[in-house]
């Protein structure tokens, strides 16, 4: 009988789900507490799942070893973001579910049962959609990015939400929601938002692009993002068709943009592309002074196979000279290996040591 076998896989495995469960690792977050202690979240999704169910792990040195803390139901999609002390989770109820957040006072020991709007659920409509974004502090308020999953996926359009900073973010009546943005123009889809403060002190939702919205020439995908501009009260998105559809590597796919005030840049991780769409055997490193001009700094993962291989959907954090960062991975385990490079088996943690000086020619990580 085969033995599952975690030796060659890259990083350290958080945790494993063999192919044969059809209980694919999805949709990973990454947080550090207070205490130093870092918290690891992901759902799950495919034919073994509900489509609700996600788990979180701890680790107390470093990301060298983890250990199983609790397991969700009903919070699906979700960013792990710390507010006033305490440690939440907002996301979806499910795949295209409620709107949902939730608060621990203890590290994420326990936490938090969404009952109704006034208690955790906080919309009266069932079909959002959305991925582990940043939650941005700005002007007083916390934001972040959603989608509406209505019609075709190329048309489903664009929102945000944000609450005060002093307000009971379990309350649905303390969040502003942006009118819906809709671009059915681009016949593209654009989903999984990045709220992100701009250096003009403004706020713009980067949002991954692909289908329509990324352009094919003769070699090579096109790999672009879609800004839109939020007002300053949060209820208007708007977009310069001429300007704000940008080059951005590893677009195609999810990825998380965050602001580094050392190097005074904005960094993201992401699936370089290739001809077809969507492949995620390549995890590059990028930066930009503006969110516009983009450089691909270094490749940080890589597998020759683009079939079976996959790193994806990252989160990532800044821990002084370090990257710590969190990955869907589709590797081999000695069992057969992955269902696809999309349905990953694995979730991994890495530390990418002084990121800030890694140049194009810097080998992966192994």
């Amino acid at each position: 009988m085969a033995e599952r076998d975690d030796s060659i896989v890259p990083g350290v495995v958080i945790t494993h789900s063999p192919a044969s469960t059809q209980a694919y690792i999805g949709s990973p977050g990454l947080i550090v507490l207070p205490d130093g202690s870092y918290l690891a979240y992901h759902d799950f999704f495919g034919p073994g799942t509900g489509f609700d169910r996600a788990a979180l792990y701890r680790s107390e040195d470093g990301g060298q070893t983890w250990k199983h803390q609790h397991d969700f139901i009903g919070q699906w999609w979700s960013s792990l973001f710390l507010h006033n002390n305490d440690l939440y989770a907002i996301g979806t109820t499910r795949e295209f579910g409620y709107a949902v957040i939730r608060r621990s006072d203890d590290g994420g020991r326990t936490w938090s049962e969404p009952t109704d709007t006034s208690n955790g659920i906080l919309s009266n409509y069932d079909r959002y959609h959305c991925a582990p974004v940043p939650v941005a502090k700005h002007d007083g308020r916390l934001w972040r990015a959603y989608e509406f999953s209505y019609g075709r996926r190329p048309h489903w359009p664009a929102t945000v939400c944000s609450a005060p900073v002093d307000a009971d973010l379990l309350r649905a009546d303390n969040w502003t929601w942006a009118d819906p943005f809709h671009h059915h123009w681009s016949n593209g889809q654009w989903i999984e938002g990045n709220v992100v403060v701009t250096p003009k002190d403004e706020l713009v939702n980067i949002l991954r692009a692909n289908i329509g919205g990324s352009r094919v020439t003769d070699n090579e995908q096109r790999e672009v993002a879609a800004i839109l501009h939020i007002s300053e009260d949060g209820r208007r998105l708007t977009h310069d068709r001429e300007r704000d559809l940008i080059d951005f590597i590893g677009g195609s796919v999810k990825f998380t943009i965050r602001y580094d005030a050392v190097s005074e840049r904005y960094w993201s991780l992401g699936s370089k592309q290739t001809n077809p769409l969507a492949i995620r055997n390549t995890l590059v490193l990028t930066s930009s002074p503006d969110l516009y001009d983009w450089t691909l700094e270094s490749t940080i993962l890589h597998h020759n196979d683009p079939e079976y291989h996959g790193f994806q959907y990252i989160d990532w954090l800044v821990e002084d000279d370090d990257l710590l960062v969190l990955s869907r991975t589709a590797y081999d385990d000695g069992l057969g290996g992955a269902h696809t490079q999309h349905d990953a088996n694995y979730l991994t943690f890495h530390r990418v040591k002084g990121f800030r000086q890694r140049r194009k020619d810097t080998p992966p990580l192994g």
